[in-house]
């Protein structure tokens, strides 16, 4: 009996032509995807609902894991936060970074521009809250990481967002 390479190679094109609209459409949406901080008066975007220290109480960050562990999210301690809201912070207030939950770490890491007091990048955890003082006005992005000990694969979760600090609040 004689072998046809024909359904192997027809199963061959269709995949690289899956993989390359997938790549194509990744990369699309890497490319369209709108930021914050993109926003030519990003401090606009800030109102009581959406900013630590509007109503002149300290500002508290739970960081947790998210996302199956992939991913980490910062969670204000503001009543009724909007979901997928930027997250603003009034100049001059105390904000305190902390593990959400048991044994949970974090790292915040703005790179060179901390708009925080003491500035470079914040290490603590559920057991060791790190409190800071928003100083500098403006949009910033951050990389973010929570850790939880005894996982074998995957300790951390780590996500890249971003917060405005603003001197006002509409």
């Amino acid at each position: 009996m004689k072998s046809r390479p024909f359904p192997a190679i027809v199963c061959g094109l269709v995949a690289v032509v899956l993989l390359a609209v997938a790549g194509h459409t990744v990369a699309n949406d890497k490319k369209t995807k709108t930021t914050f901080c993109s926003n030519p008066h990003p401090e606009q975007l800030c109102t009581a609902a959406n900013t630590c220290g509007a109503n002149g109480a300290p500002c508290v960050l739970e960081v947790k894991r998210t996302d199956g562990g992939s991913d980490a999210s910062v969670t204000p301690n503001i009543a009724n936060f909007p979901k997928d809201a930027v997250l603003c912070i009034k100049t001059e207030t105390k904000v305190t970074w902390q593990g959400a939950g048991k044994n949970t770490g974090l790292m915040v890491d703005f790179a060179d521009s901390s708009p925080f007091d003491p500035s470079g990048t914040i290490m603590g955890g559920s057991d060791r809250p790190i409190t800071v003082i928003a100083k500098k006005a403006g949009c910033y992005r951050y990389s973010l990481g929570a850790c939880t000990p005894g996982t074998i694969y995957g300790m951390c979760g780590n996500s890249d967002l971003e917060l405005i600090v603003t001197s006002s609040v509409k």
